[in-house]
């Protein structure tokens, strides 16, 4: 079992009138997704840049991590990545 760790940039739109996740974008680094994600969130509501490690062979999520978060994000976003 080979755990792989990636990242991701969740951007954030409203939508009749209400908060919503967008595409996610994958990024190559840490880094880069802090910076994708602060960037996001100057022309949209908010973003968030999270770290997603998963088993390579299964696709099977062990733990995704947000590592910052700017503008709007809704209340229950945490708890939404916990399962």
């Amino acid at each position: 079992m080979a755990m792989t760790t990636s990242f991701v940039v969740q951007p954030f739109e409203i939508h009749r009138k209400r908060l919503r996740p967008a595409r996610q974008e994958p990024v190559q680094t840490e880094s880069g997704a802090l910076k994708k994600a602060e960037t996001l969130a100057r022309r949209m509501p908010g973003a968030a840049a999270l770290k997603v490690v998963a088993d390579d062979e299964t696709g099977e999520l062990e733990g995704v991590r947000i590592l910052g978060q700017w503008g709007e994000v809704p209340d229950d976003f945490a708890e939404s990545l916990q399962g």
